[in-house]
């Protein structure tokens, strides 16, 4: 089976085709008729499993582009709403269709203004109560996703949900995605679905057992350092490194150029046409390492990456999947390597839970360690090449002058020296100090919501959807429309 037989329109078929998307997963080849025919679904899937194009693709493929907002998503966390709005606005931008993302932490009139250009809301509980509630906004979708369902519910947001559907019109189709199935989520289904078909896909695993997985615990500043320290100890053929955001590409990529890397870079500002010319350098060995953000790489089709770096870890588990399966593909093994601070370590073992694979934690390579793997890599290196004619005369030229252990001191260090070790001698949490870490986090109580004080996005939005992070949410547009 593909996309194509979904019978999906032109301009929708033409975003999937230039995603690189072929055959449906299990999810979508189950969700997307149901949703076609008109029926209210509750989906049961884990992360990972393509749930976004899911229920994104049968309901952009019924938009309206004349209309104004006629779908309405709501997400337990702001990031995800920027995830979902990023994937969404991809589908539908050859359509012509605009989202909007709503949130808290960042100005109200902004995104009543850029609701009413939308023709699909991407929202958080908390915010878009608030903005019914006042009367600030009237919305009267077609279409109502809850997805991440019992992440909501385990937030404390079931009142909000339960009084967000008092606003919203009864005439609707609605589709509640979920990773699990508490009674507390049946009930709720009971309330907002009008006799829905069931999907449900049995939990598999979802990462390749080809990839090893690695993460090292590092200091928020000395990301950088510990990048470029575990590019020169793995030397990896290609590798792909993730980041959150297109700014974080553009910095990256300039830093890791200045030291000396062949670096290409994609994130969803480049033309086409530019996307195509760097893509073509890193298939061809042009380019060895590719800095991208995770929606402009998902239709990236690389059979040689040897190694995915998780520069920062994503926000959910499902981009999490989709990153690392860059690698170990054609039957070749992979690494895949994740730089989490100390607060992340949670997230850490909920990522794990989610993929039901094991991520195993590793310290940088210290200066001296790498220095004594790069000394026995040139050994290797030297004692396997061929003497030729050129070399024996440079070295009777040399003798002359020098006697033969001082010209075989002079060319080593030769060598050596065009290879100097950089950084500080050590970088991030040696494996004694994140096993306090972890014993810490996992003795960290929880709120009155069920939540962990100090932990990662997932557990520490408040119900308000307040952000400790201010700065990002102003770089950040609420729209993806254009």
């Amino acid at each position: 089976m593909t996309f194509l037989d979904f019978n999906l329109s032109e301009p929708i078929q033409k975003a999937i085709d230039d995603a690189g998307f072929k055959e449906p997963s299990p999810v979508q080849k189950e969700a997307i008729p149901l949703i076609q025919q008109g029926h209210d679904i509750i989906a049961q899937a884990q992360t990972g499993t393509g749930k976004t194009a899911a229920f994104g693709l049968p309901i952009l493929d019924k938009i309206d582009v004349e209309g104004s907002v006629q779908a309405l998503v709501i997400v337990p966390t702001r990031e995800l709403a920027m995830q979902v709005s990023d994937e969404l606005y991809r589908f539908g931008r050859f359509a012509g269709l605009k989202t909007a993302t709503v949130y808290g932490g960042t100005s109200y009139d902004r995104q009543i203004e850029r609701i009413k250009q939308a023709h699909l809301v991407i929202a958080t509980p908390g915010r878009l109560q608030d903005l019914l509630k006042s009367k600030r906004i009237k919305l009267n979708p077609s279409f109502v996703v809850l997805d991440e369902a019992d992440e909501m519910l385990d937030m404390g947001f079931l009142d909000e949900i339960k009084n967000i559907f008092t606003y919203l019109p009864k005439e609707r189709q609605t589709l509640m995605f979920s990773a699990t199935m508490p009674d507390q989520i049946r009930r709720l289904a009971n309330e907002i679905l009008n006799t829905p078909k069931t999907v449900s896909i049995t939990k598999s695993e979802s990462t390749n057992s080809s990839i090893t997985q690695n993460y090292y615990v590092i200091a928020e500043h000395e990301r950088d350092d510990a990048l470029v320290r575990l590019m020169d100890f793995l030397e990896p053929g290609k590798c792909i490194i993730f980041c959150r955001m297109k700014k974080e590409v553009d910095r990256l990529a300039s830093h890791l150029t200045s030291q000396g890397f062949k670096v290409g870079l994609l994130h969803g500002d480049m033309e086409q046409k530019q996307r195509e010319i760097a893509i073509k350098a890193f298939k061809q060995g042009n380019t060895d390492i590719f800095v991208a953000t995770d929606v402009a790489a998902r239709g990236l089709d690389v059979n040689d990456v040897s190694h995915v770096f998780n520069y920062h870890l994503p926000f959910d588990s499902e981009s999490y999947v989709h990153r690392i399966g860059r690698t170990g593909r054609g039957g070749k093994t992979g690494e895949a390597i994740t730089l989490v601070s100390p607060n992340e370590l949670r997230a850490i073992k909920r990522i794990e839970k989610d993929i039901g694979a094991k991520m195993i934690m590793q310290s940088i390579p210290s200066k001296s360690e790498l220095r004594s793997n790069k000394e026995n890599a040139l050994i290797e290196e030297i004692s396997s090449n061929k003497i030729n004619e050129e070399a024996i005369t440079l070295v009777k030229t040399l003798q002359h002058d020098i006697d033969i252990v001082t010209i075989a001191h002079l060319l080593a260090s030769h060598i050596i020296n065009k290879n100097v070790i950089k950084g500080k001698d050590s970088i991030g949490f040696g494996l004694q100090e994140v096993e306090k870490l972890l014993e810490k986090a996992n003795t960290q109580p929880r709120d009155k919501k069920g939540s962990y004080r100090g932990n990662s996005r997932n557990r520490s939005r408040s119900r308000n959807d307040a952000s400790n992070n201010r700065n990002r949410s102003k770089n950040r547009s609420s729209s993806r429309g254009k």
